[in-house]
């Protein structure tokens, strides 16, 4: 007896629907692998974007600094101009920046007690705070003698306080470290950083540029700031406007630094900005007209690739 024909249409349905069922798996698949490729494609187009704009910006950079050593060595030495700004065209991009003697700060590895303890008080701080801050930065920086090593008070103190490190016992790398200090308020740290350096390498502050609230930490500077300041607006005589900080002369200086700070600002024309501050070593006597101390610019933010 021969089966019935319906039969045969029911299994030819399931079949085709069998098949329907395997061609949409195909197309979710091929989207999935289109759907990955555009990512890919997209996210390869914004790397490679960002890096031609960083090699273009490290040109332009690169190109500020030059013409910064090249003003700073124009002219004879002890008229080295302590800051100045200026801005160019280069490509696509306008170049504005501005430089400054990183004399005019105070430096972590020079500065005196005095006027470290004094600079904390200018910011806020109690002075018997002030003074302990001080002692902490003189600790960090000393180093400890041979004999005493074994029974280090400093790095005893870090111990107790939970900390796991000691004080770095030698001069501070960056100004970065001062957060490192122990007992330092971070809310100082934040407000002293703008005012510091350890590029200066003297214990005296440049004041034909320094700022005025470095100015004011100066010991015995006192009531005569302002005076001081409208004075050295319209100063010809640097030697006397150095007499015009009177007990605050031996914390001041008209002496230029060798290190200069650059901060440069690049306006690309596609509208993106980015920015770099660079510290350079102007040295006559070296091969090179200038040494690059620090650079830090907007790409060091970037998030490290995960290998």
């Amino acid at each position: 007896m021969r089966p019935p024909i319906r039969c045969k249409a029911a299994s030819a349905h399931e079949e085709g629907g069998f098949i329907i069922v395997a061609v949409l798996w195909i197309v979710i698949a091929l989207s999935t692998l289109v759907s990955i490729y555009a990512v890919y494609v997209v996210r390869s187009s914004y790397v490679v974007g960002a890096g031609d704009d960083r090699v273009n910006a490290d040109a332009l950079f690169t190109a500020a600094v030059e013409l910064t050593a090249y003003q700073l060595n124009s002219g004879a030495k002890e008229k080295r101009p302590v800051n100045g700004r200026f801005t160019f065209r280069m490509g696509r991009a306008t170049v504005g920046l501005e430089f400054h003697t990183e004399g005019a700060r105070i430096d972590l590895n020079a500065a005196p007690k005095e006027l470290l303890s004094s600079f904390f008080t200018v910011l806020g701080a109690r002075p018997a705070d002030a003074d302990d801050y001080a002692d902490r930065i003189i600790a960090w920086r000393s180093t400890v003698d041979g004999d005493n090593a074994q029974s280090d008070s400093e790095a005893d103190a870090y111990r107790v306080a939970g900390k796991n490190y000691s004080p770095r016992r030698a001069p501070f790398q960056n100004t970065g470290e001062l957060w490192l200090v122990l007992g330092l308020p971070p809310a100082l740290v934040e407000r002293a950083l703008p005012y510091l350096t350890v590029f200066n390498g003297r214990p005296q502050v440049n004041v034909l540029d320094a700022a005025p609230l470095v100015l004011a930490a100066l010991p015995g500077m006192g009531a005569q700031l302002n005076d001081f300041l409208q004075a050295r607006d319209t100063a010809v005589d640097r030697e006397a406007l150095l007499d015009a900080l009177g007990p605050a002369k031996s914390s001041g200086t008209i002496e230029g630094g060798k290190a200069t700070r650059i901060s440069v600002v690049v306006q690309f024309d596609s509208g993106r900005r980015v920015s770099a501050e660079i510290v350079v070593l102007v040295d006559d006597d070296a091969e090179q007209p200038y040494r690059v101390l620090s650079w830090r610019d907007d790409f060091d933010q970037l998030e490290p690739i995960v290998r």
